[in-house]
């Protein structure tokens, strides 16, 4: 790993290559990135652009934004492609997702339009819901990974790229646990070549980016590189590696409210979370198989935060329900709605009711972003395989097999910036601040 002035500077192009480029999240990070390199908005939700980190002692009042303390590249330097099903241009397939009005995506609209989606690799088995015009005619594991892989280097020489990042921006994938032919990177190739069912479509992606020499970042819960063999894949090839599932919404909700819970020591009986759903994500989610997929994602965070095996008395037996209704006149404006049953001193029962109207593509946006980013720094730091400081972005964040994985956002995002700070060869922040007030 390379520390502060060893870190390769961010010169040159940047390529994003995005697996569902024209899905209302992919389109909405497209125009957003757009409308800031024009002046014409701010960041918001961008922590990369837009927030701070703290360095050295709090009365030197050393604040500056994170992207003026480590060399991230330029939003001038990002180029993108990708892939859908669908064929409209960008600029259509956001008008359709209908997520941003008119009057924002005009004054896009010229650089919309020259992005257009390149044929995906798809599988029915793995999205029931969708069916689309514009997939590939290769057959097979190998010939439809050397497509991609050909697709990847014409985009490279074509835009005179310096690197590439690969972000799945796609639909969610049904359900599927770890077999055989994830174990290893050998059986894996064995399991290219006889086309293997259990080799997701996303895992195509995600091999034909890691033998190019292109990080992936998983944006959806889908099993992709969270296996031993694409693990051992990044590892091999010195290539940083992410995810699962932007952590958006009611899940984000749920970061933030959870450790508030355990920090004061009320207990939790119970949390119900539903969502209301309308548009692609929702058709998508509304198939029982991919569901499955959303809602182990979903349901990971409370049990990791809350600990119950160390506290049983307050949250041995606490019931957690999710579910997801295909609504489609709420569009991309989801909702999610909880009850949150909990009690206090002498077990006395309280409610807490969130009703959270939030726009979903506009929260993952910026994460978009941020992941691209950060991953990118990553690559030029030297620090390949699983990248655990970028948690605070998922919602199943993907840590090393023997550890457990940390879903309380405010430990994230100390593990986060205590991460730029130590590449930058800055001191760590405990925050523990006797110093200030007796001789250590």
């Amino acid at each position: 790993m390379k520390r502060a002035d060893e870190i390769q500077k961010p010169e040159g192009k940047l390529g994003v290559l995005i697996p569902g480029l024209g899905g209302a999240v992919s389109t909405t990070f497209l125009a957003g990135v757009e409308a800031v390199r024009n002046g014409l908005a701010l960041p918001v939700g961008s922590l990369a652009q837009m927030g701070t980190v703290r360095l050295g002692k709090r009365f030197e009042y050393r604040i500056p934004r994170i992207r003026d303390l480590v060399p991230l590249a330029d939003l001038g330097d990002l180029v993108f492609g990708g892939w859908d099903i669908f064929r409209e241009n960008c600029f259509e397939a956001a008008s359709q997702a209908k997520v941003l009005e008119k009057e924002h995506l005009e004054g896009v609209r010229p650089f919309l339009e020259k992005v257009s989606p390149w044929p995906a690799v798809f599988d029915r088995e793995y999205v029931k819901n969708l069916s689309g015009p514009n997939v590939k005619s290769e057959k097979g594991h190998r010939r439809l990974v050397d497509a991609l892989r050909q697709e990847i280097e014409a985009f490279r020489k074509e835009n005179d790229l310096a690197r590439c990042v690969m972000i799945w921006c796609g639909s969610t994938e049904a359900y599927l646990t770890p077999s055989e032919v994830h174990g290893s990177l050998t059986a894996f190739e064995e399991g290219l070549d006889r086309d293997d069912p259990a080799i997701s479509p996303s895992m195509l992606y995600a091999y034909a980016a890691l033998t190019s020499g292109v990080p992936y970042v998983n944006g959806a819960p889908n099993l992709t590189v969270d296996i031993p063999a694409l693990e051992e894949l990044a590892e091999k090839n010195g290539l940083p590696i992410a995810g699962k599932d932007l952590k958006t919404g009611q899940t984000l909700m749920k970061t933030i409210l959870a450790p508030g819970l355990k920090a004061r020591m009320l207990g939790l009986t119970g949390w119900y979370s539903t969502n209301l759903l309308g548009n692609r994500d929702g058709l998508v989610l509304d198939d029982k198989d991919s569901f499955k997929t959303k809602e182990e994602s979903k349901l990971s965070a409370l049990q990791t935060i809350l600990q119950p095996e160390v506290y049983p008395e307050l949250y041995e037996e606490f019931h957690h329900k999710v579910s997801i209704n295909y609504y489609p006149p709420r569009g991309d404006q989801k909702e999610g709605w909880d009850c949150i049953d909990i009690f206090g001193w002498l077990g006395y029962p309280m409610q807490i009711r969130v009703d959270f109207l939030c726009r979903d593509s506009i929260l993952a946006a910026p994460l978009v972003l941020d992941l691209v980013l950060f991953t990118d720094l990553a690559l030029r730091a030297g620090m390949h395989g699983i990248q655990e400081w970028l948690s605070f972005y998922f919602k199943s964040p993907h840590c090393a097999p023997n550890l457990y994985a940390e879903h309380d956002l405010f430990i994230q995002l100390m593990k986060l910036k205590n991460t730029l700070r130590y590449l930058m060869g800055e001191e760590q922040i405990t925050h523990l601040g006797l110093d200030y007030y007796y001789p250590l």
